[in-house]
C-alpha cells in the first residue's frame, strides 16, 4: 500500500514537464500570430490614411483631360500650371480664401485653447458650489455632434446681426467642451497639488498662481489643445456655410465646395479643385511638423493620466 502511495506523485511529477514544454513551445507561434495580426492592422490603417493623400499629390500635377483618365498615381506635368491657374482665378480669391482660413483656425485655436486651459484648471484645482454638476455639463456637450448646433448657433448670431461677419465663425469656436475635458486631464497630469500650495504658503493669490505657476507647467497642454482647436476650426464645414454669404468671407473649405458644385457645368474647375485641396492641407502639415515636440509630451502626459 505505501510503495502505491509513493509511486503515485513520481508519475504524476514525470508526467508534468512534457506538458510545460508543450506549452513553452506554443507560445512564441502564438504571440508571432498575435504581432503579425496587429502589424497588419498597422499597415491596413496606414494606407487608409497615406493613399488618399498620395493620390491627392500626384492628382495636382494632371490637368482636366488626363485627371480621370490615366493611372491614379502616375505624375502629371501641370502642377505649376494648376497652381498658377488656382492663384489667378476669380482675381485670386484662393489666396483670400486661406488667409481666412489661417484667421479663423489661429484665433480660435489660440483663444479657445487658453479659455479651456483656465476652465479644466479650475475644474482641477478648485473647489466650489455645484463643480460636479458643471462639468457633467460639459461632459454632455462634448457628446453633441457639431453640426447639431450649427442652426440653434445661426439663430442666435442672426438675433444680435452678428451673421455674415468674422464673429459668427470666431465666437463658437472660443468654447469647445472637449478642450477643457482635455485641460482638466492635463492639469491634473502636469500640476502636482503640491506645487500650487506651495505658491500660496509665499503669498500668491489663485490668478498669480496660474499666471507663475500653473501656466508654464500646461504649455504642452495647451499646445496639444490648440492643435486639436485648429484642425477643428479648419476643417469646419457647415458652421460657415451656413453664417456667410460674402464670399470674401469663406475659409477654404466653403470656397473649394463652391467650385465643386460647378465641376458638372465646367469640369475645367476640377483642376482647381484638386490644387485647393492640396495646398489647403499644407498649414495642418507645417502646424504638425512645428509642433509635434510639444503635441508628443501632451499626448504622453494625457495617456498617462
Amino acid at each position: 500500500m505505501t510503495t502505491t502511495l509513493a509511486a503515485r506523485p513520481r508519475s504524476d511529477v514525470a508526467a508534468r514537464p512534457p506538458r510545460a514544454a508543450g506549452r513553452r513551445r506554443g507560445r512564441p507561434s502564438g504571440r508571432a500570430g498575435a504581432a503579425l495580426g496587429v502589424n497588419a492592422i498597422l499597415i491596413l490603417g496606414s494606407a487608409y490614411m497615406v493613399l488618399p493623400l498620395l493620390w491627392l499629390v500626384f492628382a495636382t500635377t494632371k490637368d482636366a483631360s488626363s485627371l480621370y483618365g490615366s493611372n491614379a498615381f502616375t505624375p502629371g506635368g501641370a502642377f505649376l500650371e494648376n497652381l498658377q491657374q488656382l492663384l489667378a482665378q476669380d482675381g485670386g480669391i484662393f489666396l483670400r480664401w486661406l488667409g481666412n482660413s489661417i484667421l479663423y483656425a489661429g484665433v480660435g485655436a489660440v483663444v479657445a485653447g487658453f479659455i479651456a486651459l483656465m476652465a479644466g484648471y479650475a475644474f482641477d484645482k478648485f473647489r466650489f458650489r455645484g463643480k460636479d454638476t458643471l462639468y457633467g455639463t460639459v461632459l454632455i456637450g462634448v457628446l453633441i455632434p457639431n453640426t447639431a448646433t450649427v442652426i440653434p448657433l445661426y439663430l442666435l448670431a442672426a438675433s444680435i446681426g452678428l451673421t455674415n461677419t468674422v464673429w459668427a465663425v470666431l465666437i463658437p469656436a472660443f468654447c469647445n467642451p472637449f478642450s477643457v475635458y482635455l485641460a482638466r486631464v492635463f492639469s491634473s497630469g502636469y500640476l502636482p497639488d503640491a506645487t500650487l500650495e506651495a505658491a500660496r504658503v509665499d503669498g500668491a493669490g489663485p490668478i498669480r498662481s496660474f499666471v507663475s505657476i500653473g501656466l508654464p507647467m500646461l504649455v504642452p497642454g495647451f499646445v496639444t489643445i490648440a492643435l486639436f482647436q485648429f484642425v477643428a476650426v479648419w476643417n469646419n464645414f457647415m458652421l460657415p456655410l451656413i453664417m456667410l454669404q460674402d464670399r470674401d468671407l469663406f475659409p477654404t473649405s466653403v470656397g473649394i465646395f463652391l467650385w465643386q458644385s460647378q465641376v458638372q457645368q465646367n469640369p475645367e474647375y476640377s483642376p482647381l479643385v484638386i490644387a485647393g485641396s492640396f495646398l489647403s492641407v499644407v498649414p495642418l502639415v507645417v502646424a504638425f511638423v512645428l509642433l509635434q515636440r510639444f503635441w508628443r509630451a501632451g499626448l504622453a502626459a494625457g495617456s498617462v493620466k
